[in-house]
């Protein structure tokens, strides 16, 4: 079904000065752009950049962005800002998850966005972006103030051509599901992967035992 174009509304020339129509979508995008409060804290190198644009040079409180919220409960923007290692998968999703929607993630530097030097360790995570919905990437090693205040913008310009329609926050019936927290034992294991890595563990175990089959003595060779 097509959807009706929006009706146009003529305002009288002496009230022009005093009356402007909008759409509601407009007045929403508008009042969450200028109050995203990102979640305090840092991983890596990335974020003493972080706290440099936040600091008086760069100040990015004139985004309405200077309310950064020591608790996950009170913020609407992860910021990732450095090395994501196995170890602090599990933490970082769980601190997602206890976010409220509407909430967005920025993976700021190489580190986050990729592994950046480290992606062949054996401890680092080849980007969050595996585990979280990363809305802005940032590249860089580490990324400039001013790379941190463009990607911020970004974030504002995707906000700006949401709709109350489409955002799945608001979509009937949805319901917040909880992303899989990672756990972390001989190595960083996914729930989602659970299902392959149970099918993979029983195919090699009856590869071993068909191998054990095939190497054992008969009878008559144990005879002899």
């Amino acid at each position: 079904m097509k959807e009706m174009e929006p009706t146009r509304y003529d305002i009288p020339p002496d009230l022009q000065g005093q009356v402007a129509i909008t759409t509601l979508d407009k007045i929403y995008n508008w009042s969450r752009r200028n109050s995203l409060w990102p979640l305090m804290y840092g991983i890596a190198c990335c974020a003493i950049e972080m706290i440099c644009t936040a600091a008086s040079r760069y100040d990015f409180s004139r985004f309405g962005m200077e309310v950064m919220r020591p608790s996950p409960r009170q913020a609407d923007v992860m910021i990732v800002s450095g090395t994501v290692t196995k170890k602090m998968v599990p933490i970082i999703v769980r601190l997602y998850n206890q976010m409220p929607e509407p909430k967005y993630v920025v993976a700021m530097g190489a580190c986050a966005s990729g592994g950046g030097p480290f992606k062949e360790g054996y401890s680092v995570v080849s980007g969050v972006d595996q585990y979280l919905p990363v809305d802005v990437y940032i590249p860089g090693c580490p990324p400039t103030p001013q790379a941190l205040l463009h990607g911020l913008i970004s974030l504002q310009k995707k906000i700006d051509y949401q709709s109350l329609k489409k955002v799945r926050w608001y979509q009937k019936g949805h319901d917040s599901v909880d992303l899989p927290v990672p756990v972390l034992g001989p190595d960083l294991m996914d729930p989602r992967d659970y299902a392959a890595i149970r099918e993979y563990a029983e195919q090699k175990a009856l590869a071993l035992e068909a191998q054990a089959a095939q190497n054992q003595p008969s009878a008559q060779e144990v005879k002899a």
